[in-house]
């Protein structure tokens, strides 16, 4: 696919069946379009193959996958960083005034309600409703009448009670006491959407389905039964009335709060979209024809058009643009193309994690080293300028979780205690040992003792009776025990430590070896665990085994992995300046060398190798982890750290003449050229012409000196400047003649030849004839210089330049 400029996809198939007259018709396996397949994916053909597989299918079995090939172009989609949805935030706006806002996302739907404060007073604000409404009338329309429930619910202590005050005189301002008052004034206050068709629905009707479907969408409402949503609402104020007293407002910055997006959630939101606009043209279709009389004969499979979810695909991926009709979402810059200056940029690429930040706005909170970043993200791997501390990598033995589902831990919950909300009368809620258990952001029930649920939900983990990726940590000040099993949240393996001893022991070390047992089952058997950001705060964790005193519950495996993969590469980062290191990791993706194993069957617009590359002397473990010693970049050279002239004067350094002549740093460079022969609609076609012939001698002129004679050029020839690589023409006249008009028959060709343009001259090492997917022929020519080291060239150490 790569050299045929071809997509590489797969079809998608659905199993239809529909009812035509009177009898029913059951087609399987028909194509909708096509997804691209992520190479290295489960579905991918090089999943599973040895090495000698590899090498049939002209692959490097190193190369990390994770890419998708959009015509012909390597493309990564980039993990995406957001703020977990969901989830209370507590914040303070400029004027310090504390508010909270909930991002609900659902399958269906996706809103954010706000909580805000005026002159004291507590407002609900959405954007489908036209103003700020008062809490206690949502409170009423959600069917808590009587304000002494309110008052309960929020909280009994002075100071609570106090600065909800306010909020209850609002009620008796505006005259309302009953739900079915609360809910008038709600839909009188509501942006209509005018739907066509359907029964007109009464006010009342549309602030109610308002409440259950829109506000707070994540909190489910069964047949109008709001005590749910009550008590979120409830956690909600008494969250800002608490926050006002003390200025606790919550870290946006702070990783618990953050989700990774990674491709496959963004791919099934955009064929989700896609699928959406495909059924609904299919179903305009079928209303128009149905009416008449020939239904009959009515096939769905002649309206179905497949192009459009490929198309739709295809040029997300190949722009990097996605916007989602349902979503409202809009982004630019998802996807970038893979960078194959070295192994180290494409393996650094895959890692890389891009924010949804603007770069020009001088912010310094998320650009700033977060605490809690430690061990998931790289600390010195970022770039310098504008985007530091916003596109940052993974560390080595990161995991981003997937979506899990719930129905074990809800069953799991129940048994350890967690008492369901429906059955309080919600003064409970403010009692001083109660805390409330949140799954995923939605309220599950409350809890007294919650050391003992965290405790046993962390045995039953370790025992295997729950997913390994769940969560459960324990927030003291809003007393509250958070379960987590969302996708996109970042985790890492540590050793449990049980009576100041590691679980892990020297004979666990060599059944591994030996290969008796892999790192499944240290999972399995409760020796290794995995932690999230939130539960890491709950834990005490050794670096050393020589550390670990009575509090410790955890031993890191290993030091270097929070480091990430490019920073890993530096030996003794330690003994260098902290800079140096981010340098060098910047540098280190454009040091020469190779590519991979097939890097001589690639045609790539740019392609720099290095001669000779060397492995390095000096190794890390890093090194030995990603297979960087097999496809090395740069070369061991001897130094003498010495001033000679003048001329190494800050990090410029002398080469020695000798040296430079005998191979050290010489580099090859590819470069291609390529042109493609069409049919036009009146059947002529592009053609190629054999090399013009001197008059006088019967040689071919000295443009078209390098030509077979089928008019493309041979390779192992050398091209100087403006020499002909192909001899193309194409006819004058692509269009069709017009009825009647006498045309003469033989098309006239004019000459547009692909010529070579540079400076210095170049070899072709291959040509290249196929035809991509539209049947046009493809010619692609590789061309090959060889350059040694001149000035200006940058060499450099593993170190960031001398520093």
């Amino acid at each position: 696919c790569r050299l045929r400029d071809m997509t590489y996809s797969a079809p998608i198939t659905v199993d239809i069946e529909y009812t035509r007259g009177s009898q029913r018709i059951i087609r399987n396996a028909l194509p909708i379009g096509r997804m691209p397949i992520m190479l290295r994916s489960s579905n991918c053909v090089l999943t599973g193959k040895t090495p000698a597989e590899f090498a049939k299918l002209n692959e490097c079995p190193l190369d990390p996958g994770g890419y998708f090939i959009v015509k012909g172009v390597e493309k990564v989609i980039l993990i995406q960083e957001q703020l977990s949805k969901n989830r209370i935030i507590v914040e303070a706006d400029r004027k310090g005034t504390v508010g909270a806002s909930v991002t609900s996302s659902t399958h269906e739907k996706k809103s954010r309600t706000n909580m805000v404060v005026k002159q004291g007073r507590f407002y609900l604000r959405h954007n489908t409703l036209s103003e700020d409404i008062p809490i206690a009338i949502i409170f009423k329309a959600m069917g808590v009448e009587s304000d002494q429930e309110i008052v309960q619910m929020i909280g009994t202590e002075e100071h609570v009670m106090a600065a909800f005050a306010p909020s209850l005189e609002e009620c008796q301002k505006a005259q309302i006491f009953t739900q079915m008052q609360a809910l008038k004034y709600i839909g009188n206050k509501v942006r209509r959407q005018r739907m066509w068709g359907g029964p007109k629905k009464t006010k009342m009707e549309e602030a109610r389905e308002l409440l259950a479907s829109t506000i707070l969408t994540h909190v489910l409402v069964k047949e109008f039964n709001f005590r749910a949503k009550c008590i979120y609402t409830a956690v909600m104020v008494r969250r800002v009335i608490l926050a006002q007293g003390e200025n606790k407002v919550d870290d946006r910055d702070y990783y618990g709060n953050k989700r990774l997006e990674l491709a496959g959630q963004l791919l099934s939101l955009l064929f989700e979209d896609l699928f959406k606009k495909f059924n609904s043209e299919l179903k305009k279709i079928a209303d128009q024809v149905i009416p008449k009389q020939r239904a009959a004969q009515f096939d769905v499979v002649k309206h179905m058009r497949q192009d459009q979810i490929t198309n739709g695909m295809v040029n997300a991926i190949s722009t990097g643009n996605w916007s989602l009709k349902r979503f409202k979402m809009d982004r630019q810059g998802v996807t970038q193309v893979l960078s194959r200056l070295s192994y180290i940029s494409a393996l650094g690429m895959m890692t890389r994690i891009s924010s949804q930040f603007e770069k020009t706005r001088k912010v310094s909170g998320p650009r700033s080293l977060q605490p809690s970043q430690w061990g998931m993200l790289c600390p010195s791997d970022t770039p310098e300028g504008e985007a530091c501390g916003l596109v940052k990598n993974l560390a080595l033995m990161t995991h981003i979780t997937t979506d899990m589902e719930d129905g074990p831990i809800i069953k799991l919950a129940s048994n350890l205690g967690v008492e369901d909300v429906n059955l309080l009368c919600g003064e409970e809620l403010s009692y001083p040992n109660v805390f409330l258990v949140f799954l995923n952001g939605n309220i599950l029930g409350v809890i007294r003792d919650h050391q003992k649920l965290v405790n046993t939900f962390r045995i039953m983990r370790r025992a295997g009776y729950i997913n390994e990726f769940v969560s459960i940590s324990t927030n003291l000040s809003d007393r509250c025990v958070y379960i987590s099993s969302d996708g996109g949240r970042l985790c890492r393996p540590y050793i449990i430590v049980k009576k100041q001893k590691p679980a892990v022991t020297n004979k666990h070390m060599e059944e591994l070896a030996q290969g008796y047992r892999n790192f499944e089952d240290f999972l399995h058997e409760g020796l290794v665990e995995y932690l999230d950001v939130n539960e890491e705060n709950d834990c005490n964790i050794a670096l050393y085994e020589h550390t670990i005193n009575k509090d410790t519950t955890h031993l890191e495996i290993e030091p270097f992995t929070l480091l990430g993969v490019c920073a890993g590469l530096i030996p003794y980062p330690h003994h260098n300046q902290s800079p140096r290191n981010t340098y060098q990791c910047a540098m280190g993706k454009q040091a020469m060398g190779t590519i991979g194993y097939n890097q001589r069957n690639r045609i790539d617009t740019l392609m720099y190798l290095l001669a000779y590359p060397q492995k390095p002397m000096v190794k890390t473990k890093t090194i030995e982890l990603i297979d960087f010693e097999k496809l090395p970049a740069g070369q061991n050279a001897t130094v003498a750290v010495m001033s000679y002239s003048g001329y190494d004067i800050e990090d410029a350094l002398v080469l020695n003449k000798a040296s430079l002549d005998r191979g050290f740093g010489r580099c090859l460079v590819y470069k291609n050229a390529k042109c493609t022969l069409k049919r036009y609609t009146n059947q002529t076609f592009d053609k190629v012409m054999g090399p013009m012939l001197d008059a006088a001698t019967r040689k071919p002129i000295w443009r078209h000196e390098i030509l077979d004679a089928d008019g493309i050029c041979s390779p192992g020839e050398k091209v100087e400047n403006k020499q002909v690589l192909v001899n193309k023409s194409m006819p004058t006249v692509t269009q069709t003649p017009l009825e009647g008009s006498n045309v003469p028959q033989q098309p006239q060709y004019k000459d547009v030849p692909v010529t070579y343009k540079g400076a210095t001259d170049s070899y072709i090492e291959k040509v290249m004839i196929s035809s991509n997917a539209e049947d046009a022929f493809l010619i692609k020519m590789l061309l090959r210089q060889t350059r040694r080291p001149e000035i200006g060239d940058k060499f450099s150490s593993r170190h960031g330049q001398k520093g």
